[in-house]
C-alpha cells in the first residue's frame, strides 16, 4: 500500500506538470505549435479605411437626392452598380479586364480609344468603371473620403509615368447621380521616352452605391486630344445608380 500511495502521488504530480506546461507554453505539451490567431481577411481598402461611426449625408437634408432620368445611349456596369453616358466614334467598348495599380482595381466595363503607339506600347483615352471591396460584411456605410483618396493616390502613383507633377482641379466630397461620392480631378504633367503626350486630364470618382463595394469611375484624356476634355464633366454628370 505504501508503494501504491507513492506511485499514485507520482502520477498526480506528473499530470499537474503536463497541465502547467500546456497552459503556459507557446506550443502544446507534445511539441506542436500553438495555433495563431485569425488574420485580418478584410479587403485592403476596408483595412485602410474603417467604416465611419456616423453615416454620411446624401444631400442637404440627409436624404437621397432626386435626379432626372438617364437619357441617350448608356454604358451599364452591373457589378459596379452604375450607368453613364456612352459615346460614339472614336470611342469603342472596353473588352478586357485591367487590374490597375497596387489596389488592383478591376476595370471590366467602359470605353476607350488608342491615342498613340510608342515604344512602351499603346496609349489610351479612357472611360472605365469597376467595383472595389471597400468595407467588411458588417458595415452599412463606407468611409468614402478615405477610400476615394486611397484610390486617387494609387491612380497617380501607378497609372502614369514617374515622376509626375500634379495640378489639382477638384478634390473632395460631392454627389453623383444623387449618391454620395468622392471626386478627384487633376492634370498630370510627365515625360516618357517615345511618348508624345506630356500631360493628361484625369478624374477619379468613387461612389457609394449602398453596398460593401464602391463604384469607381476613371476618366483620362491625354493632352494630345484636348478636344475630348469636355467628356470628363459630361460623363460625371451622366452617372446614375442602378
Amino acid at each position: 500500500m505504501v508503494f501504491g500511495g507513492i506511485a499514485g502521488a507520482i502520477v498526480v504530480i506528473g499530470l499537474t506538470i503536463i497541465l502547467i506546461v500546456a497552459l503556459t507554453s507557446d506550443g502544446d505539451a507534445f511539441g506542436g505549435k500553438k495555433a495563431s490567431g485569425p488574420t485580418d481577411v478584410r479587403p485592403p481598402l476596408a483595412q485602410m479605411c474603417p467604416a465611419p461611426t456616423v453615416a454620411p449625408s446624401q444631400g442637404p437634408t440627409g436624404k437621397p437626392q432626386k435626379v432626372p432620368p438617364a437619357t441617350g445611349e448608356r454604358t451599364t456596369d452591373t457589378e459596379a452598380g452604375i450607368s453613364y453616358r456612352k459615346y460614339g466614334a472614336p470611342w469603342v467598348p472596353w473588352d478586357t479586364t485591367w487590374r490597375a495599380g497596387t489596389l488592383e482595381v478591376p476595370y471590366k466595363v467602359g470605353q476607350h480609344f488608342v491615342t498613340e503607339t510608342y515604344s512602351g506600347g499603346t496609349y489610351h483615352a479612357s472611360i472605365l468603371s469597376a467595383a472595389v471591396p471597400a468595407a467588411d460584411n458588417d458595415a452599412v456605410t463606407l468611409n468614402l473620403e478615405c477610400v476615394g483618396r486611397q484610390v486617387a493616390a494609387d491612380v497617380r502613383a501607378e497609372y502614369y509615368p514617374q515622376p509626375n507633377t500634379l495640378e489639382p482641379l477638384r478634390d473632395g466630397m460631392t454627389t453623383l447621380g444623387g449618391r454620395p461620392a468622392y471626386l478627384s480631378e487633376f492634370r498630370l504633367h510627365f515625360k516618357a521616352e517615345g511618348l508624345t503626350a506630356t500631360e493628361e486630364l484625369s478624374a477619379v470618382a468613387v461612389i457609394d452605391v449602398g453596398k460593401t463595394t464602391a463604384a469607381v469611375l476613371y476618366v483620362s484624356i491625354p493632352g494630345t486630344h484636348k478636344q475630348f476634355d469636355y467628356v470628363i464633366d459630361d460623363v460625371l454628370k451622366s452617372v446614375r445608380p442602378l
